[in-house]
């Protein structure tokens, strides 16, 4: 299957897009947040992004989802920051420091470069892991990449707390939909996350990701080619909310979607310091999460295995690979 984006490149709509979402760094509302600050001019808002993307990681990835690693991984390129402050990121040394943020910024020139080389490495997929605040970077990278050969299916691989206009854009570009669903409580959302509407924003651009793509379609081989895959990440306590997602996933969007249920939650950044997420999750709640998808009808997709929690934490500050080799991530 040849990627849309190719076509888009071809007939110039590719270039048109890049046009218009440059045009969002200029009073940015690129996600729910609505910044509106001149990212062009250097200003910062809550991601405290500027202008030039800043990658803190690229690399071949063999990660939960079997569909997307394949046997030669997934080409994973991890932006830095976010536009979430989860307590308990496990990704926290990238998204959360500034320090990060800064030593990353490279060139979109050699962004594209990066996309190339994990190419060449012969990853199955491009995996763009928190591209919220950097998506007109995202998208020129690969516009840059086309000429040069880039021809992999894109994966874009986020929080869920996006916009769905610029979601938008992105139809025929993004092959791949990889967005988490963590909360079905707003209240729960603004405490853990400090992300107003969390649920409703999730929902509305999970929903557009489905419209774009559909359910998951996979190659001969059995890696993913095009399609809608929703994380959903098991709490503490009950947090995530997990009922009242997954219902409104089978409900609202189809009992045929793929979810990957996930029991690697550990007490990580700044979780250990706050009663309600200091401690890892029992087998009871996670089973009783797991029985909901049988509930619900949800057939489609993976459920973790207890214990993935030790096997799924990335150390970024791990020259080369920050996620140990075969093991998770």
């Amino acid at each position: 299957m040849i990627p849309g984006y190719i076509e888009l490149y071809r007939s110039g709509e590719l270039e048109q897009c890049l046009g218009r979402l440059e045009a969002h760094l200029g009073a940015c509302d690129l996600c729910p947040r609505d910044c509106g600050v001149n990212r062009l001019d250097g200003e910062k808002g809550f991601c405290r992004a500027g202008n030039l993307p800043s990658v803190a990681s690229a690399c071949a990835h063999f990660g939960e989802e079997p569909v997307l690693s394949g046997s030669r991984g997934s080409g994973t390129v991890f932006f830095a920051s976010c536009n979430m402050r989860c307590l308990y990121c496990q990704n926290y040394q990238i998204s959360q420091s500034q320090a990060s943020l800064k030593s990353g910024e490279i060139e979109v020139g050699a962004l594209a470069e990066t996309l190339l080389r994990l190419q060449e490495e012969g990853c199955h997929n491009i995996n763009f892991v928190s591209p919220s605040h950097f998506v007109p970077q995202m998208v020129e990278a690969v516009f840059k990449a086309v000429p040069l050969g880039l021809k992999l299916p894109l994966v874009y691989n986020s929080s869920g707390y996006d916009s769905v206009a610029i979601l938008k854009e992105l139809d025929g570009i993004i092959d791949i939909y990889l967005p988490d669903l963590r909360y079905a409580d707003e209240t729960v959302g603004r405490k853990l996350s400090q992300a107003p509407e969390y649920p409703a924003s999730a929902r509305a651009a999970i929903k557009e990701m489905f419209y774009q793509v559909g359910e998951l379609k996979i190659d001969d081989e059995g890696v993913a080619e095009r399609g809608l895959i929703v994380r959903h990440l098991v709490l503490p306590g009950g947090l995530a909310g997990s009922q009242g997602s997954l219902e409104w996933l089978a409900q609202e969007v189809s009992p045929r979607v793929t979810v990957s249920l996930m029991s690697q939650y550990r007490p990580t950044y700044r979780a250990a310091k706050h009663p309600l997420l200091s401690r890892q999750i029992t087998l009871k709640e996670y089973r009783e999460a797991a029985s909901l998808l049988d509930e619900f009808g949800i057939t489609n997709g993976w459920v973790q295995e207890m214990g993935s929690a030790d096997s799924y934490l990335p150390d970024f500050e791990r020259e080369g690979l920050p996620f140990v080799p075969d093991k998770g991530g």
